[in-house]
């Protein structure tokens, strides 16, 4: 048991090395890594907040991505949780800063080419980048259909 423990706890260890800029991650992904942006959850059962859930079985990286939108329809706040690699963090973090302050339509507006740009991010890490779209398009349609049924709902009061 011992033996586990000391086990662990040398992985636990951080090593010498290279920091994460040298093993090729551009400076803006390490920015946002070690400092993300709206990490967090909003409350999923409200009726202006709509969550994106998607994942890459791929490479097993996960993104939930929420939004608030105001009555007016801007984006007034928005939160990420993401399990997956310094890119995916990054590019959850960035969604997350660029969707705020936008109407719905002008967040669908985002491409996962726009966000692995402003990252640099390379080839073999654009799945990031495609992930945290479909996270916004996924948490936008999540909200237009709680509107959705939220309309139906006071037509039917309305009626009775």
């Amino acid at each position: 048991m011992a033996a586990l423990r000391a086990a662990g706890a040398a992985l636990l260890r951080p090593r010498p090395g290279p920091a994460p800029a040298a093993l090729g991650y551009h400076k803006k992904v390490v920015d946002h890594y070690e400092n993300p942006r709206n990490v967090g959850s909003l409350d999923r059962n409200a009726k202006n907040v709509g969550t994106g859930l998607v994942g890459a079985p791929a490479c097993g990286d996960v993104m939930k991505l929420q939004v608030e939108v105001d009555e007016n329809g801007k984006i007034v706040d928005a939160r990420f949780k993401t399990f997956g690699c310094g890119s995916a963090i990054a590019s959850s973090s960035l969604a997350t800063e660029w969707v705020k302050g936008k109407t719905v339509d002008e967040a669908l507006k985002i491409k996962n080419t726009d966000i692995a740009k402003e990252l640099c991010l390379p080839p073999v890490k654009l799945h990031c980048s495609m992930l945290a779209e479909d996270a916004i398009k996924a948490a936008l349609a999540d909200y237009k259909l709680k509107q959705e049924s939220s309309r139906e709902s006071d037509k039917k009061a309305d009626n009775a």
